[in-house]
């Protein structure tokens, strides 16, 4: 059986979309950022493959499905408030739908 934490759970029964962040598990960077609901967690959390809710199409997704830039989960943990998750994935690829390895490849400058 499949337990979600009470936190997690009662935000996700709600319809609520939780905030989940990749992150490679070996260097630690960060990869994306998308947004879960409760399918979505239960789906990664059976198949160990990262599947998130897509705002846009207003459907689940899998990552890598349509690119093969899959993500296989290797742990999950979530924050003191229980409104984020952060997945530890093995990143195939490129984790960016522009075909860099991060979403996070803009920086702003700091004066």
């Amino acid at each position: 059986m499949l337990i979600i934490p009470t936190q997690i759970a009662e935000r996700l029964a709600t319809g609520e979309l939780i905030a989940a962040i990749a992150q490679e598990l070996e260097s630690n960077e960060v990869l994306m950022l998308a947004w879960m609901n409760k399918q979505a967690l239960l789906n990664t959390i059976e198949t160990r493959r990262a599947t998130y809710w897509s705002r846009s199409r207003n459907s689940l997704w899998i990552k890598g499905e349509s690119s093969g830039n899959f993500q296989e989960v290797s742990e999950i943990s979530y924050d003191c408030d229980g409104d984020a998750i952060l997945l530890k994935v093995k990143q195939s690829g490129s984790a960016c739908h522009t075909g860099e390895k991060s979403c996070f490849h803009n920086e702003v400058a700091l004066s």
